[in-house]
Protein backbone atom coordinates (compact mmCIF):
# COMPACT_ATOMS: atom_id res chain seq x y z
CA UNK A 1 0.00 0.00 0.00
CA UNK A 2 1.00 3.66 -0.77
CA UNK A 3 1.27 6.61 1.79
CA UNK A 4 -0.89 8.64 -0.81
CA UNK A 5 -4.16 8.94 0.19
CA UNK A 6 -7.14 9.49 -2.17
CA UNK A 7 -8.85 12.41 -0.17
CA UNK A 8 -5.36 13.91 -1.10
CA UNK A 9 -5.42 13.58 -4.63
CA UNK A 10 -9.44 14.52 -4.62
CA UNK A 11 -8.34 17.77 -3.21
CA UNK A 12 -6.20 18.53 -5.84
CA UNK A 13 -8.81 17.78 -8.60
CA UNK A 14 -11.33 20.04 -7.18
CA UNK A 15 -8.88 22.99 -6.81
CA UNK A 16 -8.64 22.52 -10.04
CA UNK A 17 -12.41 24.47 -10.51
CA UNK A 18 -14.00 23.95 -13.45
CA UNK A 19 -17.89 23.30 -13.48
CA UNK A 20 -19.79 22.30 -10.93
CA UNK A 21 -21.15 19.16 -12.19
CA UNK A 22 -17.38 17.82 -12.70
CA UNK A 23 -16.59 18.65 -8.88
CA UNK A 24 -19.79 16.81 -7.69
CA UNK A 25 -18.96 13.93 -9.56
CA UNK A 26 -15.66 13.74 -8.27
CA UNK A 27 -16.93 13.85 -4.42
CA UNK A 28 -19.51 10.81 -5.72
CA UNK A 29 -16.92 8.84 -7.54
CA UNK A 30 -14.70 9.10 -4.56
CA UNK A 31 -17.21 7.84 -1.84
CA UNK A 32 -18.44 4.87 -4.03
CA UNK A 33 -14.32 3.88 -4.37
CA UNK A 34 -13.71 4.29 -0.60
CA UNK A 35 -16.98 1.93 0.00
CA UNK A 36 -15.51 -0.36 -2.82
CA UNK A 37 -12.48 -0.19 -0.35
CA UNK A 38 -14.79 -0.94 2.94
CA UNK A 39 -16.30 -3.98 1.62
CA UNK A 40 -12.67 -5.68 1.12
CA UNK A 41 -12.86 -5.10 -2.73
CA UNK A 42 -9.68 -4.61 -4.75
CA UNK A 43 -11.15 -4.53 -8.11
CA UNK A 44 -10.78 -0.46 -8.92
CA UNK A 45 -10.30 -1.45 -12.71
CA UNK A 46 -12.29 1.07 -14.87
CA UNK A 47 -14.85 -1.52 -15.74
CA UNK A 48 -15.56 -2.57 -12.22
CA UNK A 49 -15.80 0.98 -10.73
CA UNK A 50 -18.14 2.19 -14.38
CA UNK A 51 -20.64 -0.27 -13.04
CA UNK A 52 -20.81 1.47 -10.03
CA UNK A 53 -20.87 4.46 -11.55
CA UNK A 54 -23.28 3.66 -13.65
CA UNK A 55 -25.90 1.68 -11.31
CA UNK A 56 -25.35 4.99 -8.80
CA UNK A 57 -26.71 6.70 -11.88
CA UNK A 58 -23.49 9.08 -12.01
CA UNK A 59 -22.75 8.94 -15.36
CA UNK A 60 -22.16 5.90 -18.20
CA UNK A 61 -19.79 3.54 -16.99
CA UNK A 62 -18.31 4.09 -20.63
CA UNK A 63 -17.73 7.64 -20.33
CA UNK A 64 -14.56 6.90 -17.84
CA UNK A 65 -12.97 5.94 -20.55
CA UNK A 66 -13.35 9.45 -22.66
CA UNK A 67 -11.00 12.20 -22.66
CA UNK A 68 -12.84 14.85 -20.73
CA UNK A 69 -12.61 12.13 -17.98
CA UNK A 70 -9.21 11.72 -17.21
CA UNK A 71 -9.55 13.48 -13.93
CA UNK A 72 -11.83 10.73 -13.01
CA UNK A 73 -9.80 7.74 -13.97
CA UNK A 74 -6.68 9.77 -11.58
CA UNK A 75 -9.06 9.64 -8.90
CA UNK A 76 -9.74 5.83 -9.00
CA UNK A 77 -6.17 5.05 -10.35
CA UNK A 78 -5.32 6.65 -6.73
CA UNK A 79 -7.99 4.58 -5.18
CA UNK A 80 -6.30 1.50 -6.84
CA UNK A 81 -2.74 2.12 -6.01
CA UNK A 82 -3.59 3.13 -2.42
CA UNK A 83 -5.61 -0.72 -2.01
CA UNK A 84 -2.87 -2.03 -3.66
CA UNK A 85 -3.32 -5.01 -6.41
CA UNK A 86 -6.06 -7.73 -6.64
CA UNK A 87 -4.90 -10.72 -4.82
CA UNK A 88 -3.65 -12.89 -8.06
CA UNK A 89 -5.71 -16.03 -8.86
CA UNK A 90 -3.57 -17.48 -11.25
CA UNK A 91 0.23 -17.54 -12.26
CA UNK A 92 -0.80 -15.71 -15.33
CA UNK A 93 -2.72 -13.09 -12.91
CA UNK A 94 -0.23 -12.53 -10.96
CA UNK A 95 2.42 -11.73 -13.95
CA UNK A 96 -0.41 -9.69 -15.18
CA UNK A 97 -0.40 -7.55 -11.80
CA UNK A 98 3.48 -7.39 -12.20
CA UNK A 99 3.50 -6.04 -15.57
CA UNK A 100 0.81 -3.63 -14.02
CA UNK A 101 2.79 -2.27 -11.16
CA UNK A 102 5.63 -1.51 -13.68
CA UNK A 103 3.57 1.27 -15.02
CA UNK A 104 3.85 4.34 -12.76
CA UNK A 105 0.62 6.69 -13.80
CA UNK A 106 -2.43 5.43 -11.80
CA UNK A 107 -5.22 6.26 -14.91
CA UNK A 108 -2.90 4.29 -17.05
CA UNK A 109 -2.73 1.66 -14.91
CA UNK A 110 -6.47 1.11 -14.65
CA UNK A 111 -7.00 1.33 -18.37
CA UNK A 112 -4.46 -1.42 -19.11
CA UNK A 113 -5.73 -3.43 -16.34
CA UNK A 114 -8.93 -3.36 -18.19
CA UNK A 115 -7.97 -3.99 -21.74
CA UNK A 116 -6.13 -7.17 -19.87
CA UNK A 117 -9.16 -8.05 -18.26
CA UNK A 118 -11.16 -7.79 -21.53
CA UNK A 119 -8.77 -9.88 -23.61
CA UNK A 120 -9.10 -12.99 -21.44
CA UNK A 121 -12.80 -12.50 -21.91
CA UNK A 122 -12.50 -12.70 -25.33
CA UNK A 123 -10.30 -14.99 -25.80
CA UNK A 124 -12.09 -17.11 -23.21
CA UNK A 125 -14.86 -16.36 -25.50
CA UNK A 126 -13.12 -17.89 -28.85
CA UNK A 127 -11.83 -21.02 -27.04
CA UNK A 128 -15.51 -21.33 -26.54
CA UNK A 129 -16.54 -21.23 -30.02
CA UNK A 130 -13.04 -23.29 -31.05
CA UNK A 131 -14.74 -26.19 -29.42
CA UNK A 132 -18.22 -26.25 -31.46
CA UNK A 133 -16.61 -26.85 -34.76
CA UNK A 134 -19.58 -29.07 -36.21
CA UNK A 135 -21.71 -26.53 -37.96
CA UNK A 136 -25.15 -27.57 -39.38
CA UNK A 137 -25.70 -25.35 -42.40
CA UNK A 138 -29.62 -25.67 -43.98
CA UNK A 139 -29.27 -24.17 -47.68
CA UNK A 140 -32.60 -24.85 -48.69
CA UNK A 141 -34.25 -22.27 -50.20
CA UNK A 142 -36.82 -20.51 -48.29
CA UNK A 143 -40.45 -21.36 -48.37
CA UNK A 144 -39.22 -25.03 -49.70
CA UNK A 145 -41.12 -28.10 -48.98
CA UNK A 146 -39.06 -31.96 -49.23
CA UNK A 147 -40.26 -34.48 -51.62
CA UNK A 148 -39.01 -37.98 -51.25
CA UNK A 149 -40.26 -40.75 -53.67
CA UNK A 150 -39.26 -44.59 -51.88
CA UNK A 151 -35.90 -45.61 -52.98
CA UNK A 152 -34.59 -41.84 -53.87
CA UNK A 153 -32.93 -39.10 -52.04
CA UNK A 154 -35.19 -36.11 -50.68
CA UNK A 155 -35.39 -32.91 -52.86
CA UNK A 156 -36.30 -29.60 -51.83
CA UNK A 157 -39.25 -28.55 -54.11
CA UNK A 158 -39.75 -24.91 -53.93
CA UNK A 159 -43.13 -23.36 -55.20
CA UNK A 160 -43.36 -20.80 -57.94
CA UNK A 161 -44.91 -18.06 -55.59
CA UNK A 162 -42.49 -18.59 -52.87
CA UNK A 163 -39.74 -17.51 -55.96
CA UNK A 164 -41.01 -13.79 -55.98
CA UNK A 165 -39.98 -11.10 -54.39
CA UNK A 166 -42.52 -8.61 -52.76
CA UNK A 167 -42.35 -6.02 -55.36
CA UNK A 168 -43.06 -8.77 -58.04
CA UNK A 169 -46.03 -9.97 -56.53
CA UNK A 170 -47.33 -6.56 -55.50
CA UNK A 171 -47.13 -5.58 -59.82
CA UNK A 172 -49.02 -9.20 -60.70
CA UNK A 173 -51.87 -8.41 -58.34
CA UNK A 174 -52.16 -4.72 -59.65
CA UNK A 175 -51.83 -6.03 -63.08
CA UNK A 176 -55.71 -8.31 -62.28
CA UNK A 177 -56.98 -5.95 -59.97
CA UNK A 178 -60.50 -4.18 -60.79
CA UNK A 179 -59.40 -0.39 -59.41
CA UNK A 180 -56.79 -0.88 -62.51
CA UNK A 181 -58.40 -2.65 -65.07
CA UNK A 182 -61.07 -0.53 -64.46
CA UNK A 183 -58.79 2.64 -64.20
CA UNK A 184 -57.79 1.89 -68.17
CA UNK A 185 -61.08 1.12 -69.57
CA UNK A 186 -60.32 -2.95 -69.36
CA UNK A 187 -61.76 -5.62 -67.00
CA UNK A 188 -61.29 -9.26 -66.89
CA UNK A 189 -63.75 -11.70 -68.80
CA UNK A 190 -65.51 -14.67 -67.82
CA UNK A 191 -62.30 -17.22 -68.91
CA UNK A 192 -59.45 -15.43 -67.13
CA UNK A 193 -58.56 -12.73 -70.34
CA UNK A 194 -58.55 -9.31 -70.37
CA UNK A 195 -60.53 -7.44 -73.31
CA UNK A 196 -61.16 -3.31 -73.60
CA UNK A 197 -64.30 -1.09 -73.63
CA UNK A 198 -65.22 -2.85 -77.13
CA UNK A 199 -64.42 -6.10 -76.00
CA UNK A 200 -61.28 -6.97 -77.89
CA UNK A 201 -59.14 -8.88 -75.92
CA UNK A 202 -55.63 -7.40 -74.76
CA UNK A 203 -54.56 -10.38 -72.66
CA UNK A 204 -55.78 -13.76 -73.97
CA UNK A 205 -57.97 -16.58 -71.98
CA UNK A 206 -56.38 -17.73 -68.90
CA UNK A 207 -54.07 -14.40 -68.51
CA UNK A 208 -56.05 -13.44 -64.94
CA UNK A 209 -56.45 -17.30 -63.58
CA UNK A 210 -52.60 -18.11 -64.29
CA UNK A 211 -51.52 -15.03 -62.51
CA UNK A 212 -53.55 -16.03 -59.47
CA UNK A 213 -52.42 -19.52 -59.89
CA UNK A 214 -48.38 -18.15 -59.71
CA UNK A 215 -49.60 -16.05 -56.40
CA UNK A 216 -50.80 -19.18 -54.84
CA UNK A 217 -54.29 -17.27 -54.69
Amino acid sequence: MTDINPDLVLEALLAKGGRSNRRENLAKIHELCRKQRESGSQDFSLSAIGRLVEAAGIMKGRALYNAPSADYRSLIGAWATYTGPAAPKTTKTMASHEYLLRIEDPAIRSIMQAIIAERDKLKAQLNLLKANTQVTVDRRPLGATIAAAPGTPPVAVLALSAQLTQSEREALQKAISLDYLEERGLKEGSHGEIVNERGRAIFEVGFARAIRKILGD
